[in-house]
């Protein structure tokens, strides 16, 4: 069945509210029966995600499985709760929810051109021009989140996905570390990518996900100019424990092949910096500074 309103229930009650799964005749729809499966996009820890079409509409969405029982945690709690509260042209659009007998289904917009982690990988590093385009809308899209008192938590090329029109609009996806300021506890866990995370997130206390949150745009901006981590070993790579090493101590570097605007060097050294602190004016200045650089 499917449904997008309501608090999310036991396995063993119905949804108080069946609104995406009716008919017009009010007859709940089974999930097969209202979409088309067409392809799997990708598989995680949480389980499979696959492209559908909407068999009324004609509609192609995209439908996160995952196995009902254990998995079905806090964080998929969160997920839905959180998602489904956003909407901004930069976000994934969260649609509903439908249950299987086996799963439960997210189904959400689908972004056609895929992650832009890929689009990195096959262009090497990106201009300064072109970086910005897309982290202008990055920023755009987590000032939202902000604003709505949601921290995202796991920011990362793979989960900054574009739609697929000629001049590409940026889509942020997985909200599943996500933690809101209105409903949850202030973050502590250490969770998300770790050549994404800020030096607080490893001190296992108390820590704002939204300066977090600019930290990881910071680190996205880094290897759209760079085509690189900052914060691995150049030497060793795959070295976890350096790369752990080398956030805590902020130690980065921009190699001197790459051309880098005196601007872009300021924003990046402010945004990484091991003193949280000193980052709470980038949550309002940050997209601004960026805007400038553009009129320039």
């Amino acid at each position: 069945w499917c449904f997008s309103g309501g608090r999310i229930r036991s396995e063993l009650e119905p949804p108080l509210e069946i609104q995406g799964g009716l008919e017009a005749g009010g007859r709940a729809v089974a999930m097969e029966e209202r979409y088309e499966a067409l392809k799997e996009l990708g598989t995680g820890n949480f389980g499979v995600a696959r492209l559908v079409r909407d068999k009324r509409t004609k509609e192609l969405v995209a439908v996160k499985y995952i196995e009902r029982g254990k998995k079905i945690d806090e964080n998929v709690q969160r997920e839905i709760i959180n998602h489904r509260s956003l909407r901004h042209p930069n976000i994934i659009r969260f649609k509903e929810v439908c249950v299987t007998p086996t799963h439960l289904a997210i189904v959400m917009e689908y972004a056609a051109g895929g992650e832009l982690f890929e689009r990195i990988c096959t262009a090497g590093r990106f201009s300064e021009d072109e970086a910005r385009y897309f982290f202008q809308q990055l920023l755009s899209g987590v000032s939202y989140c902000h604003s709505m008192e949601i921290c995202h938590r796991d920011l990362k090329l793979e989960n900054t996905l574009l739609d697929g029109s000629p001049t590409p609009r940026v889509k942020i996806c997985d909200f599943g570390y996500s933690k809101s300021a209105l409903l949850h506890s202030k973050p502590k866990s250490t969770v998300g990518t770790p050549a994404y995370i800020a030096p607080e997130v490893l001190s296992r206390k108390e820590y704002d996900g939204k300066v977090a949150d600019v930290w990881s745009c910071g680190v996205t901006l880094y290897v759209m100019l760079i085509g690189s981590y900052p914060f691995e070993d150049p030497e060793d790579p795959r070295n976890f424990r350096k790369t752990i090493s080398r956030i805590l101590g902020v130690q980065y570097s921009i190699p001197d092949y790459v051309r880098v605007s005196s601007d872009c060097r300021r924003l990046l050294s402010q945004i990484f910096t091991a003193d949280p602190s000193k980052v709470l004016l980038l949550l309002i200045l940050l997209f601004f500074s960026c805007l400038l650089v553009t009129s320039k």
